[in-house]
């Protein structure tokens, strides 16, 4: 008979398995992009049998679809004071692209892959749009895209190119410069 206290194991070991799939599969996105990654270097990566990837995930597809799952975790627009908009959200993005290394994956892949930038369009007219359409603005579509061209490309040149200059501005500075442009993006009246 076993006690209650090892019944936990194989799920902790499937737990760990998967969270080290994810890890090496994050890694491998990242650096190789997806056409370059293979299941087989995500798997040796992790330590495992390529076919245990396959258990989990089901394809590398699947395994793609499961590194990407971001969540923008945007602040409550009703709770920010519309005259602080855009500092609130470029500050917002700046924390989520240093803490998420998820972000940083989604975009390099992107860039060079429809997969990609299908699953950053599916976050961003997700999650994006609706957090514009609460400034009650009928072009809520259009604003967000031109939020996004701002921190999206942003984002490119400091943790992906990570060209200099935008890599050693500072945050306030970051804020300086793109809140008044994402500020009038979301609440002027229009050009």
């Amino acid at each position: 008979m076993t006690s209650g206290a090892e019944s936990p194991t194989p799920r902790r070991r499937s737990d760990a398995t998967r969270a080290a799939i994810l890890e090496a599969a994050r890694e491998r996105f990242a650096s190789d992009g997806y056409e370059r990654a293979t299941v087989r270097a995500i798997a040796h990566d992790a330590g495992i049998d390529p076919s245990m990837v396959m258990r989990y995930f089901g394809s590398k597809e699947g395994l793609f679809a499961a590194v990407v799952d971001v969540e923008l975790d945007f602040p409550d627009p009703a709770g920010i004071d519309p005259d602080s908009v855009g500092v609130v959200l470029v500050r917002h993005f700046l924390e989520l692209w240093e803490r998420d290394g998820v972000l940083r994956t989604l975009l390099r892949v992107g860039v060079t892959n429809s997969a990609g930038a299908d699953r950053l369009q599916d976050v961003f007219r997700g999650q994006l749009v609706p957090a514009a359409r609460s400034f009650g603005h009928p072009d809520a579509e259009r604003r967000a895209a031109l939020v996004a061209s701002q921190m999206l490309g942003m984002a490119l040149v400091r943790y992906v190119l990570e060209l200099d200059p935008a890599v050693g501005l500072s945050h306030d500075e970051v804020v300086a410069w793109l809140a008044p442009t994402v500020q009038r993006y979301l609440t002027a009246e229009g050009p």
